[in-house]
């Protein structure tokens, strides 16, 4: 990751943290004074999406401090405590946040959420819906689709305000034409909220499960993505590859040797067909770095080469 991509990417998921820990705060006390179960499993959601983002942001710092190659076997090993603690915790807030709920389903309800919790939710709308766009516009101006994936988060949150809204909205038309059976929106809500959290720390545990185990296989992919470079126009040599990977994707780092006679623009042009090809041919490819050397005919991965080859001004031969 280049210092700019991970200043930005850096930025992006600490404004993220820091929007969820203020709005989980906001919503939390105002849910709590103005007496709204929906308000408070919504605060509970921005909870869990605050810690979502410490993980995150934890993977974030651990690539930048150790070298790649060290980083891939430090994760292909097991998964870090960290991450399994911020799991558990996601899991038990959306289980404590669902007790809630029943409890007051069961006991009753006979208010409605005071009237200004509706502007804790506005401000949470349009927060998060902030925090989206520039999270979003950063992940497809880098094409990261880990950032892609975070922002989704986000936009994940916003739909749980709505449902908080709408059993807010359910429970105040109530008061106001006297049906109180409407009352029990609010904590129907908290429900469905809590639900939505309890998915998420799933997920989250499927999510870190997956990369744990694509690192295990790495090496058959590299395989299959050196074997399709190999056979390129202009590629003499594979001399390395390195893949990580990113949620569901996975990033490579690819280094080719072709004909020391080769203008830059040769190489650049040649270049950007390896990372065309090999993020057509495998889908689950989001983004290739290709570094291009000129030939060594001492280099031991490929004796075999064809001699002439050299002799061609050109990559094209």
């Amino acid at each position: 990751m280049n210092d700019e991509r991970f200043r930005k990417t850096k930025l992006a998921v600490g404004l993220g943290l820091a929007g969820n820990i203020a709005l989980a705060c906001l919503k939390g006390i105002v849910g709590f004074t103005a007496q709204s179960s929906a308000l408070l499993a919504d605060a509970a959601r921005s909870t869990s999406d605050a810690v979502r983002s410490i993980a995150i942001f934890m993977n974030i710092q651990t690539q930048a401090m150790l070298p790649e190659e060290a980083y891939s076997k430090r994760e292909g090993k097991k998964m870090p405590v960290s991450t399994i603690l911020l799991s558990l915790i996601m899991l038990l807030l959306g289980v404590e946040m669902g007790i809630s709920a029943i409890k007051s389903l069961w006991a009753g309800v006979d208010h409605a959420p005071r009237l200004y919790a509706f502007a804790a939710i506005a401000v949470s709308l349009a927060v998060k819906e902030a925090i989206y766009q520039y999270t979003y516009k950063l992940g497809k101006h880098f094409h990261d689709q880990e950032i892609i994936t975070n922002a989704r988060g986000h936009r994940f949150d916003i739909y749980s305000s709505i449902v908080a809204l709408i059993g807010m909205a359910a429970a105040q038309m109530g008061h106001f034409r006297g049906l109180s059976f409407l009352y029990y929106m609010d904590p129907l809500a908290a429900l469905v909220v809590s639900v939505l959290v309890l998915r998420s720390g799933i997920k989250f545990i499927k999510d870190t499960l997956h990369i744990n185990k694509e690192h295990i296989l790495q090496h058959e992919d590299a395989a299959d993505l050196i074997a399709a470079v190999q056979v390129m126009k202009g590629v003499i040599t594979v001399d390395d590859l390195k893949a990580r990977e990113q949620g569901h994707y996975v990033v490579v780092d690819i280094k080719i040797s072709v004909n020391p006679r080769a203008s830059v623009w040769e190489g650049h042009e040649l270049s950007k067909k390896v990372k065309q090809q090999l993020m057509k041919r495998f889908h689950h490819v989001s983004d290739v770095y290709v570094h291009v050397a000129p030939y060594d005919a001492g280099f031991p991965y490929k004796h075999d080469v064809d001699t002439e080859q050299q002799d061609f001004p050109s990559v094209i031969h």
